[in-house]
This record gives C-alpha cells, structure tokens and sequence, in this order.
C-alpha cells in the first residue's frame, strides 16, 4: 500500500459516517465476479461523506471512480489503483411526488420499477430487468432501443467535486445512445423522473412481456456485464457477431453466449484477460468480415498492460 493510500484511509476512518476498506476485490462488486482489488473501498451514506471523501482523495491525488452494481465495467485482474465510491443510506432513497419519482442514484432501477407499478403509475415498464442502480442507467442512459431512461427524465442533481451540489434540467443534459455527458460533470446523486397515472393491468402486461424478452434474448442466469459492444448505426452487434461464426467462441473461462451473442459470460473462473481476449478477437473479427469497427459498451476499470 503507497503511503497517499495509507494516509487517504486513515483520514478517511476517522470522518466518514459511512466506511472504507483497502484492498477490497471487485470479484465482489461486479456482475462478471471478475476484478482485482480496488486500493480503496468507499461507502458514502450521505453527502457529507461524499464532500469528504472527493476532498481527501485530490489532497492526495488519487484517482477515483464511481460503481453502481458493477453491470457494466471490466476490473482488471491486478485491480484498480485508486478509490472505488459507492452510494449509500441517503443515495437509496425514493418518494413518489404526485406524477414524478424522486430517487437517489443508489437506488436499484428495478426497485423503482417495482414501486412505479405498485402505485399505478407508467413510464418505466422498459427499464424491468435492467440491472444496476439509478445512477449507473443515467449516466449510460440505460434502456431498449425503443425507450431509454433519458427521455423520463425532469431533473439530475449532482455533487460535482469543485462546485457541490449542481442542478441539472433533463433538457440541460446531452441524451445519446448508450451515453451521456453526466459523468464528467460530477456524481448523480439524485434524479427526478417524470410518470403518470396509468392502468396497472396493462402496466403489468408491458412489464411481462419486456421480462420475458429479455429472458428469452439474454443469459440473464449466467455473470456477465450486459451488452459489451454498443449497436452500430442501422445493425446489431450481435447479429454481426454471430453472422462471422463467433457464437459460442470462449476463451478461458469467457464465452460468447449461446442465447445472445453481444453477451460475454463468465462460465467459471473466468479472467478479465480471457475476456479483453475475447472482445479484441470479436472487433478483429467482426471488421474483418463486415467492415464494421465494434465500439465497447462495458467500461473499463484498472490498468489492463500485460494483464
């Protein structure tokens, strides 16, 4: 441990309500069970904590990054460096405001998705079984290629690290394909989502029939990150990975999924090398018989020289 780690977590355990932990793996934290171990380990159950925590880890410049459920990211097999902050207590809150929904953005999307139909309320029957946290589907702006979060979106506040808490409209915010610009800006520590009155019945007919599209389409019983290459303009990476003869292709312990190929799965002790393997194979591939270059949805955490 470098002596700013050392020191970064001592001065951490005296102040934060929350906890931090040093060398935490992120086998752990992440949906692929893949991942090295994080230098530092933060929970943050308030704002406070995440005031305190931005400003200790730039007194001792060390490299941070925000993790939701870890549904979308790679950790490096030798880990990550800097800190890895997570939202707490205060972060996984929510409230129903007359026609809006309020939520912390540690708040699991599909808890939201559950208490939107358990009030009658419609707008978020495509986000059911999406995983990961309310924070990590805005900052991706998570969803199908008919609805994503971003079009039910009011209002984001975040904590930017050298301006505090900011106030964003939903019209203030750059909506893309599987992308926005909310990241750079600071951490999404709450958002405002527009919903309506609706019928539950056909609420719960959507959800189902959205649930078992996704069950039926993705290998939602395996590890994995979700879909790892974004889908090109007009295409889908999973046709065009399955068309070059790729299904079922593994490496190590990651394999392309039988059920969907834009799905890299961790089948047993899978490494984050097997599956930088396999991706670097599909782009080579792919672009070698559809002229098409894949573009990775996944992030990647850690340093992945010689890994």
């Amino acid at each position: 441990m470098s002596w700013a780690i050392a020191a970064a977590h001592r001065d951490l355990a005296r102040s934060l309500g929350g906890s931090v932990r040093a060398g935490e793996m992120m086998a752990r934290h992440t949906t692929f069970r893949i991942g090295g171990p994080a230098a530092l380990f933060i929970t943050c159950d308030a704002v406070r904590d995440l005031k305190t925590s931005l400003e200790v880890l730039d007194d001792y410049q060390i490299e941070w990054t925000v993790l939701g459920r870890g549904s979308n990211v790679l950790v490096s097999d030798r880990g990550y460096d800097g800190a890895v902050i997570v939202l707490g207590r205060d972060f996984r809150k929510h409230a129903v405001d007359g026609e809006h929904l309020i939520a912390g953005g540690g708040v699991l999307l599909g808890t939201l998705v559950q208490e939107a139909y358990a009030r009658g309320l419609t707008g978020l029957e495509f986000a059911v079984g999406i995983p990961g946290t309310l924070g990590g589907a805005l900052a991706m702006n998570a969803g199908t290629r008919e609805n994503w979060i971003g079009s039910i979106v009011e209002g984001v506040t975040l904590y930017a690290p050298q301006g505090g808490l900011l106030g964003l409209r939903g019209s203030e915010i750059v909506w893309e394909y599987r992308r926005t610009d909310l990241p750079p800006r600071g951490v999404i520590v709450e958002a405002r989502l527009r919903i309506e009155a609706g019928d539950r019945d056909a609420i719960r007919y959507a959800m189902d029939g959205s649930l078992r599209r996704r069950k039926s389409s993705q290998p939602l019983g395996m590890p994995s990150a979700g879909s790892v290459f974004v889908n090109p303009g007009g295409d889908s990476a999973g046709r065009l990975i399955q068309s070059a003869g790729l299904k079922g292709a593994r490496c190590g312990g990651a394999v392309i999924s039988d059920v969907h190929a834009n799905f890299i799965v961790n089948e047993g002790g899978a490494t984050a090398h097997d599956v930088l393997a396999l991706m670097q194979r599909i782009m080579t591939v792919v672009e070698e018989v559809h002229g098409i270059k894949l573009r990775p949805e996944i992030r990647f955490l850690g340093s992945f020289e010689e890994s």
